[in-house]
């Protein structure tokens, strides 16, 4: 039974969510559906859509973009400030740190020997430069998303419901946004089927939430977790990857039982206040 009520951001309020969707759903789809509606004049305007086009950052974007956008509108530059500064929450609890950096590749590598593949992705004729440069523009690319999915909609959603649903809502949310890709040929989308990863998508959303709630609504350990998540040096591992994870979220929520039905201490602020800065995190770890 909860003892407690999260206390709620006063800045930006919960009718901000819808907002949100909208605008991250229509950048998105109005960029993406161009090419999959007019494919024939979007690629003689624009050039074909690829994971390094202008418009590709943009569709990704699109959930950033919304989030920032919003928090300007209701907190101002100083609360953007503040919304921006849980990139700098650092602190974690070791055992979500060993996840991030050792569970997840594991994963990839076990699932790829599932189908007799090999354990790291092969590397190309011309060596370790395009992986490492390609590793280096997927930081910029799915991470950011996480300014919109964690930053701003988690929270919120974690002002009514217990971080589990949150992390449904927000994964089923989330795997629906990618949907139009799914028509690109020029993209990854076009070769997997929509609904594993749909289930992947949630999979991972539920995942991730102990990871944000345990360090105080950072955001840079879950735009690490994206960032391992499509990290160029693991194997193809699909479809097992995604049932293994499956498997392992499992096992998480069950083990965070008591954190993840309930919204005690659930982080529920999309501006943190300012006793949750780096600046505090660094004095009390001093």
């Amino acid at each position: 039974m909860e003892t407690q009520t999260p206390k709620r951001d006063d800045r930006v309020p919960t009718r901000a969510l819808l907002v949100f969707g909208v605008l991250t759903f229509s950048i998105t789809w109005s960029v993406i559906g161009m090419y999959v509606i007019f494919p024939d004049w979007a690629t003689a305007e624009f050039g074909p859509i690829s994971g390094g086009h202008p418009f590709f950052f943009l569709a990704t974007w699109a959930p950033a973009i919304a989030a920032i956008s919003l928090v300007l509108y209701f907190a101002g530059p100083s609360g953007l400030g503040l919304f921006v500064s849980r990139l700098v929450l650092w602190r974690c609890p070791h055992g979500w740190v060993g996840f991030i950096l050792v569970v997840i590749p594991i994963v990839f590598v076990i699932g790829s020997l599932l189908k007799s593949g090999p354990l790291l992705a092969p590397l190309p004729p011309e060596g370790i430069v395009g992986p490492i440069t390609v590793l280096f523009l997927m930081l910029f690319l799915g991470p950011v998303e996480e300014f919109g999915w964690r930053g701003f909609a988690q929270p919120i959603l974690q002002r009514h419901v217990a971080p589990i649903w949150a992390g449904t809502i927000i994964g089923l949310v989330w795997g629906i946004w990618h949907l139009p890709a799914f028509s690109l040929s020029t993209t990854v989308f076009a070769g997997w089927d929509f609904f594993p990863f749909l289930v992947g998508n949630v999979t991972l959303a539920i995942l991730v939430t102990p990871i944000f709630n345990s360090s105080r609504g950072s955001l840079l350990w879950p735009m690490l977790f994206h960032w391992q998540l499509i990290n160029p040096f693991w194997p193809d591992a699909q479809p097992y990857d995604t049932w293994i994870l499956v498997g392992v979220t499992i096992l998480v929520v069950w083990w965070n039982r008591d954190t993840m039905f309930t919204r005690r201490k659930a982080v529920t602020r999309v501006i943190p206040h300012h006793s949750t800065s780096v600046v505090t995190q660094g004095r009390s770890a001093l």
